[in-house]
Order: structure tokens, then sequence, then C-alpha cells
């Protein structure tokens, strides 16, 4: 049962993309045939839309399911997986597993709009403090604000470019 797994064997079950792939299309569809998973997770192993793949991206993605992910996902209980019939079923709960799989790091912490905050409040905290006092230190502060206000806005147009996780919602 998954209740059972360590959390060392489920950062081991999903290590690999295609076997987390597998899990977040069964999430949305509790069951299917093998050439329907087979064909949804070459696409979003190579960007495409499940039309565009060729015979060679599915064979591949084929074979690695067949002989590898699918029978490790069944051997922890994760799915139930018939050979024969190519069918396969989610049977594990999946709040047991659901933080090794949504990891959406653009959502989970958005640093750079702390970032942005404190050097925001900084910049005004030293405008304020060299118009009281009159001296020139504060401008010091006023460039090491602005240094991590720069360094805030880089960082974030930076990660704004990276391609999001494939989501198993409305794409087959």
């Amino acid at each position: 049962m998954t209740d059972d797994l360590t959390q060392a064997e489920l950062f081991d079950v999903f290590s690999n993309a295609r076997r987390r792939w597998t899990v977040r299309y069964l999430r949305g569809h509790g069951s299917c045939e093998l050439s329907e998973l087979v064909k949804q997770v070459a696409a979003w192993e190579n960007g495409v839309e499940p039309e565009e793949i060729t015979r060679t991206q599915r064979r591949r993605v084929y074979i690695s399911l067949y002989q590898t992910h699918l029978p490790m996902l069944e051997e922890h209980e994760i799915v139930d997986w018939d050979p024969e019939e190519h069918t396969i079923e989610l049977l594990a709960d999946e709040r047991t597993f659901r933080p090794y799989l949504d990891r959406d790091v653009h959502a989970a912490r958005p640093w750079h709009l702390a970032y942005a905050t404190v050097a925001v409040l900084g910049v005004v905290g030293v405008l304020v403090s060299a118009v009281l006092t009159g001296t020139a230190a504060p401008l010091v502060a006023l460039g090491t604000s602005l240094l991590v206000l720069s360094v805030a806005t880089l960082h974030t147009l930076s990660v704004r470019g990276s391609p999001p996780l494939p989501s198993p919602i409305g794409r087959r």
C-alpha cells in the first residue's frame, strides 16, 4: 500500500518523468488503455499535441512504460497494470503522493515579490532617512536597495521564460 512507502521510496518512484506523467494522466482519468497513455506521455515528452507524435516517439514511450515504469508503479501498488489487457487503473490515494507531483516552482513561493517589496520599502526608508538627517550615508543604502530590486526583477524575468509543467487536465 502506498501509505507504507517511505519518503525515499516515493522519491525513487517519482524520480522519472514518465512515471510522474503516468500518474498525472491517471489522476484525471482514473483508468485508461495503454495506447491512450502512451500517446499523451509521448506528446508531453516531445512538447507536441498528441496527434503530432511520430511512430518512433510513441514506440520509445510504449517500450519503457510496458517494460519498466508500469511494473514499478504496480509493484508499489500505485496502479493496477494488466499487461495482457493493456489497461491501467490508478489505485493509490493521490494525497499520499501529491507533494511529489504537484510541484509548480513558479507558484510555490513567489520570492521575487517578497524581494521586490523589501527593496521598495528600503528605498522609501532610505529616502525618508536622507531627508530627515540631511547626510549622504543613506544614499549607500539606497544603492543597495536598488541593487536588490534589480536582481529580483532580473530573476523574475528569467524564470518566466521557463516552460510550465504539463497538465493532464484539458489536454489529450
